[in-house]
């Protein structure tokens, strides 16, 4: 799933490996048929880490969603998934790593980018050119609460997860949209995200952010417990819960409802949209800059992926960071064609070591992981 760098062994904690291990053994017994639904009541979170890693942003060096994805396509076969982030923050990493995916739906529901890290997430944010309308992100106003979120549920995320047909629903299971969080300005309650649970129906959930201990969390991960295991969870209430202080505005509402409207329409003319974009095109190039708020460094990076009519194409990166790394990292994804494989290998093998720190081959039709420094 990642290039991290300069290593695993130098980025990447015992905590965090625990963490994505924990979701691993969640999908295991899933899809071993020993449980019908799965939560993995995992710390530390793992959707803001990308696809290059150098060390810790939002908590998260690694994606826990990710790995676990990936380890049960290489075990269980190719599966047409669906993620769908409750977290209160975008999902920026998970949203990277799937950029280009068409087999995995990417929706994040979280507050306005404008109003909170990491700053991104808005609906113009749709995808590469394999992939374009797979990525959908709905970006609320601070103060929404339990109408607002039900509402995009209803009236966007599931009209679409209906027409995509997933085989597989991931939840990303954040709990800082509640209205108890202290660093984020929702109004969720813990009857929401059981409803959303409800709702939403995942297959595995995957705790993700929240940050009020005692005010949020033990009534949220209960209620969404209960929901999964489709036991009545009406009781599953907060000791200072008033909904008159959490009643959402008029304002608010009203711009939910345009908002989701506008995100439909999107998702409908994605193939329209993609074809005006992409078409005549050989390769789509982006530039990007990535900060990581807890270490305090800066990333720079250029994204080229190949366009391609037989497959979703290869991806190519060159990244470096304020700790005097450059590196080259090429991406061959499931399903990629012969022609595909050849091209993003022999770029793999012309790469000369003395250009990079390090140039790194993820290779999963062939199921390899190769580095040279």
């Amino acid at each position: 799933v990642h290039f991290c760098v300069p290593d695993v062994d130098a980025v990447v904690t015992k905590s965090h490996q625990i963490s994505a291990g924990g979701a691993i053994t969640a999908a295991r017994a899933l899809m071993e048929g020993k449980v019908d639904k799965a939560f993995a009541m995992v710390r530390p979170p793992g959707h803001h880490a990308h696809r290059v890693v150098y060390g810790d942003r939002g908590f998260c060096i690694i994606n826990n969603e990710a790995i676990m994805l990936e380890h049960i396509r290489q075990h269980f076969g190719p599966k047409r998934v669906a993620i769908v982030d409750t977290d209160c923050h975008h999902g920026d990493g998970t949203q990277d790593i799937y950029w280009n995916d068409k087999d995995t739906l990417f929706i994040s529901l979280h507050q306005d980018g404008r109003t909170l890290y990491p700053g991104s997430g808005f609906p113009d944010e749709m995808g590469g050119p394999g992939a374009y309308g797979y990525t959908i992100n709905v970006p609320l106003p601070p103060g929404t609460g339990e109408e607002g979120f039900l509402y995009t549920i209803e009236n966007l995320v599931l009209p679409i997860l209906e027409e995509y047909r997933p085989e597989l629903i991931v939840n990303s299971a954040g709990q800082d949209n509640h209205y108890t969080d202290p660093i984020t300005n929702m109004n969720f309650t813990a009857q929401g995200y059981a409803r959303l649970t409800e709702l939403v129906n995942p297959d595995i959930a995957v705790l993700e952010g929240g940050y009020s201990i005692e005010g949020a969390l033990p009534y949220v991960n209960l209620g969404i417990i209960l929901a999964l295991a489709g036991l009545d969870y009406s009781k599953v209430k907060e000791p200072d819960y008033d909904p008159e202080k959490l009643r959402q505005p008029t304002w608010i509402s009203d711009y939910i409802k345009r908002l989701c409207e506008d995100i439909y329409q999107r998702w409908r003319r994605r193939r329209d949209m993609a074809k005006k974009m992409f078409e005549g095109k050989e390769f789509v190039r982006r530039e990007k800059r990535i900060y990581y708020d807890t270490i305090g460094i800066m990333e720079t990076q250029e994204e080229t992926i190949k366009v391609c009519q037989a497959c979703s194409g290869y991806t190519v990166i060159k990244s470096r960071c304020d700790y005097g790394y450059f590196i080259l990292g090429i991406v061959i994804p499931f399903g990629a064609c012969p022609n595909c494989v050849e091209e993003a290998r022999k770029i793999y093998r012309s790469a000369d070591p003395g250009d990079y720190t390090g140039i790194y081959l993820l290779d999963r039709v062939n199921d390899e992981f190769k580095v040279k420094k």
